[in-house]
């Protein structure tokens, strides 16, 4: 294989594809939201500089891809802190765990989400929502919401869900940075609040419990169309 076509590959192994070279569009990401308090010394633990926190809060997600271009249906499920970069409110993406290979490799290698494996499941069941993680055979965290239980304004879900995110990017000796992207061209087509559960269970490879539940402050259930932007670095830590 030439040099020049080494270079317009993204993804190895170089004969095989792994995932498309363009921007994506999800149609029918349904989100579980769940936004709880948590231990702020803990928070203040694993929030990287130059991001700051103003109240010790986090927010567990599940995301059920309903069709995603170059990917196929699949879930995802993780934490998300809210922080502040100087004067830009966003989002710090924690740890996110997945049931497919490859949107996980396209997350790490293309842009700064902390993605691994694990697999998720959300779904109905007796006039509830329920989100889960289960990491191998073990059961990481299960949420409960009323289901569709108080109709939400639209224009509030899409704040909720089109917030700045930042994420770690770190390629070993060569680059790690802190990155933003965010969420664009999006479509709400439902919005719903309710009352919600949260347990969280310890587990070594998934620790979300590490960051505990003390209490629910709010739960969402929003269902969306939208497009990932790609992610622009905006603090070199190996320059710092």
């Amino acid at each position: 294989m030439r040099a020049e076509e080494i270079r317009h590959r993204i993804s190895t192994p170089l004969t095989t594809p792994v995932y498309p070279p363009r921007v994506t569009r999800f149609t029918d990401r349904e989100y579980l939201n769940v936004v709880y308090r948590t231990d702020p010394e803990a928070l203040r633990a694993v929030v990287p500089e130059p991001l700051e926190i103003d109240e010790p809060l986090v927010r567990f997600e599940v995301m059920k891809m309903g069709d995603v271009e170059g990917y196929g249906p699949y879930l995802e499920c993780g934490q998300v802190i809210p922080v502040r970069h100087g004067a830009e409110h966003g989002e710090y993406l924690h740890a996110m765990h997945l049931d497919n290979f490859a949107a996980t490799a396209a997350g790490r290698e293309l842009s700064a989400y902390p993605k691994t494996v694990g697999t998720p499941a959300l779904f109905s069941d007796n006039g509830a929502l329920v989100g889960t993680l289960d990491y191998g055979t073990q059961r990481v965290a299960t949420a409960t919401m009323a289901y569709k239980w108080e109709p939400m304004d639209l224009d509030e879900a899409r704040a909720q869900i089109t917030v700045p995110t930042y994420g770690v990017k770190i390629v070993p000796d060569l680059l790690c940075v802190l990155a933003r992207t965010e969420i664009t061209d999006v479509t709400v087509k439902g919005a719903w609040r309710g009352p919600a559960r949260l347990e969280l269970f310890a587990h070594v490879m998934a620790p979300l419990a590490d960051l505990p539940v003390r209490e629910v402050v709010s739960a969402s259930h929003i269902l969306t169309d939208l497009t990932l932007a790609p992610a622009v670095p905006v603090h070199d830590y190996l320059a710092a």
